[in-house]
């Protein structure tokens, strides 16, 4: 039979499991953003937006997708239940593992928010180049 602490260290709400999913999270983010960025950026190349307004509002359109499929890994890896402990730990390791994190992010009304003010960006800078 194996001891209590041994069966933590195997636990999937272990910190040894929650340093993993952040690894996992870590090394699929800047793919994913890319991924999702580049139909933006292109849109934005299409419409003559300025590039600074265009790499903005591509980050913006491409965080909320991102977001979406962290979350989803997380959910994945320790369950809907479970989840909030993995929060819970990233908001207690504010500069180290949790440095990019918020308790916000996981939120659906904030991921549709930076979708909306990327739309708003391209309008606008589509309206400023149209104008000039």
């Amino acid at each position: 039979m194996q001891s209590s602490n041994q069966a933590m260290s195997n636990s999937e709400l272990s910190e040894r499991n929650f340093k993993r999913i952040h690894a996992v999270n870590w090394l699929i983010s800047l793919p994913l953003l890319l991924l999702f960025a580049w139909p933006y950026h292109f849109a934005c190349g299409l419409l003559h937006v300025d590039p600074v307004i265009s790499v903005i509002g591509s980050i913006l359109f491409a965080a909320p997708f991102m977001i979406t499929i962290l979350h989803g890994h997380v959910t994945m890896a320790l369950g809907q239940p479970h989840r909030h402990h993995y929060y819970k730990w990233l908001s207690k390791h504010p500069l180290t593992y949790g440095l990019l994190f918020h308790e916000i992010m996981p939120r659906t009304r904030f991921r549709i928010i930076l979708f909306l003010v990327s739309l708003v960006l391209l309008v606008a800078g589509y309206l400023v180049h149209f104008h000039l």
